[in-house]
């Protein structure tokens, strides 16, 4: 069971939540009589960063079409894609932060007795 207390330990390196996208409602019409003609419980859930859509229409809830929604968007392959750059994107600012962070680019200053900026 050590690797299930892993997963479980492990942080997150990106999270999307329904709070990045950009969520649409309209009336969608179809099965549902008059709740679906007065009612916007169709939605369309859009990730800007990605430009992957995810659309649902299907049930009477507006809840239920949104999570449909959500899926659907996380399903495409634009999102797909844009989740594998963004991996790639995290090692290389990690690689450019550590050497950065290389004792050949850090100096330490301090102030003398004048008050003047002195490397130590």
């Amino acid at each position: 069971m050590r690797l299930a207390a892993d997963v479980r330990n492990r942080k997150p390196w990106l999270t999307v939540t329904i709070a990045d996208c950009e969520v649409q409602t309209f009336r969608s019409g179809g099965k549902g009589g008059q709740n679906q003609n007065k009612r916007d419980s169709g939605v369309r859930v859009i990730h800007h960063p990605s430009g992957a859509r995810g659309e649902s229409r299907e049930e009477r809830s507006q809840l239920q079409n949104k999570r449909t929604a959500f899926i659907r968007m996380v399903n495409t392959s634009e999102f797909k894609t844009w989740l594998r750059l963004q991996g790639g994107q995290d090692a290389l600012i990690q690689e450019r932060v550590n050497k950065a962070m290389s004792e050949t680019n850090l100096k330490i200053e301090g102030k003398d007795e004048a008050g003047r900026w002195v490397e130590l």
